[in-house]
């Protein structure tokens, strides 16, 4: 058994920038929490110390883990009480670039869930690991100060649309008495609430604050990319530079591409490989102009180079998982099939939207359709709705078949992006017993409805 590590939640107040401190929880006292390095198949003890005065679930994301330890209430995972301690043995597999952070349901509270620091990598070290690279760097990036945004919560507009819901059943009524009285179809709410945020940061700092990625000419530099954000997905690039995509969610791709863009949904991970060619001082940051300027970028710094760091609009690419698979070829046996309708139920003025997986909102009390142990299944996702999800199974990962009409073959996930009106396949096989849970990723989306449970048995 490997050594253990130990890990504790507290409250902090973290400096994105100088002078600029944010309340927060977080790991170890940083945000990012310490990259936890775990040997592959070494059994690793954490020693974790929760001195919050809240219980809090601590998701070990893409890692194989028995249901107690997966961190989600809805699997019935043991949470951390507050003020208590916990040992958590970690099987450490598979290998490659996982992470771990709060599975807490946020709601209203922008301070809990994924809205805080509490996240950070952990890194299971293969066995056999080539190493042709020089040099290793772990980024991730977060969303700071949320507030909501488009329908904003109005009374008089909740008043209005009560009254017109109310005059409308008075019209049904009197209908059925009268057929000659006609009654208005009902309306189409708006959209609900969205968030948005004051400040991003890569590795708790803002562009141009913290220390920088320091490179030499002729290095191979292995990233390591985590979108830790609450709900938005992200557009990064290094202008000048190339990354040569060797792995999604922490697992090798069949085919490396070399990309001048790189696309995260949230709680997704990229491994990229820059060979660093063009000396100079960089950004390397999102695309999106109002995005960088909030914050979301970090200074790559060539030895020997000085001067304000320079920022390059990247070329118009679209992100395409397929590109980094193989040709899908005919299986033997076909999977079960599992059907994975999503659809958003618009709020209005009222609150935010409520989303539905096969015509249900998350519901506890619901039978989880029964899934057996070693057998296959095709989980097919068709989302209804004018927004991407990024979707993720706990403790399965799977395999990438079809996204948007293209079917492929090699990429295995543990998170999938599926764009607005478009489909997406997923093949995975369970092997350990008790609930699974498959849910959205953006916190917003999950607190409202979007996630479902299966039961393996």
């Amino acid at each position: 058994m490997a050594r253990p590590y130990s890990l504790y939640l507290a409250p902090l107040l973290v400096e994105i920038a100088k002078g600029r401190f944010l309340s927060t929880t977080a790991y170890n006292g940083s945000v990012p929490g310490p990259v936890l390095h775990l040997r592959e198949g070494e059994a690793t003890p954490i020693d974790i110390d929760n001195l919050l005065d809240w219980p809090e679930y601590i998701h070990w994301h893409g890692m194989d883990v028995p249901q107690y330890l997966d961190g989600a209430a809805e699997e019935q995972s043991a949470p951390v009480p507050a003020h208590g301690r916990v040992r958590q043995i970690l099987p450490p597999q598979p290998p490659g670039a996982r992470w771990y952070h709060s599975q807490a349901t946020a709601g209203d509270d922008f301070t809990r869930g994924t809205f805080s620091g509490q996240h950070a990598f952990v890194y299971v070290e293969p066995r056999q690991n080539p190493g042709a690279y020089d040099q290793e760097v772990f980024l991730s990036t977060h969303e700071w100060e949320p507030y909501i945004v488009a329908e904003i919560y109005n009374p008089e507009e909740v008043k209005k649309e009560q009254l017109k819901d109310i005059e409308r059943r008075r019209l049904m009524y009197e209908h059925r008495k009268d057929p000659n009285v006609k009654v208005p179809p009902p309306e189409e709410p708006e959209d609900g609430w969205n968030i948005a945020y004051a400040h991003y940061t890569i590795n708790g700092a803002q562009l141009g604050q913290g220390d920088p990625v320091r490179v030499k000419e002729g290095q191979r530099v292995l990233f390591h990319f985590l979108n830790a954000n609450a709900t938005e997905s992200i557009q990064i690039a290094l202008p000048g530079h190339q990354f040569r995509v060797i792995g999604l969610d922490g697992n090798p791709v069949p085919r490396p591409q070399a990309v001048d863009m790189l696309e995260l949904g949230t709680r997704e991970r990229v491994d990229a490989l820059v060979e660093m060619r063009n000396p100079g001082v960089w950004v390397l940051g999102s695309i999106n102009d109002q995005v960088r300027s909030k914050g979301l970028g970090i200074v790559v710094e060539y030895a020997g180079k000085s001067g304000d760091p320079v920022w390059q609009a990247a070329p118009e690419t679209a992100w395409d998982y397929t590109i980094f698979g193989e040709e899908r070829r005919a299986t033997a046996t076909a999977a079960q099939a599992l059907p994975c309708v999503i659809r958003k139920v618009k709020s209005g003025s009222r609150r935010y939207n409520r989303w539905s997986i096969n015509g249900w909102a998350y519901q506890r009390l619901r039978e989880p359709p029964v899934l057996h142990r070693g057998a296959r299944y095709l989980l097919a996702i068709d989302n209804q709705s004018d927004e991407a999800h990024t979707l993720h199974l706990h403790r399965c990962p799977f395999e990438l078949t079809s996204l948007g009409g293209k079917t492929v073959s090699g990429i295995r996930k543990d998170v999938v992006m599926v764009k607005p009106m478009t489909k997406a396949e997923i093949e995975f096989t369970p092997n350990e017993p008790g609930l699974v849970l498959f849910q959205s990723q953006q916190q917003v989306q999950m607190d409202h409805g979007m996630k479902m449970l299966f039961r393996v048995v």
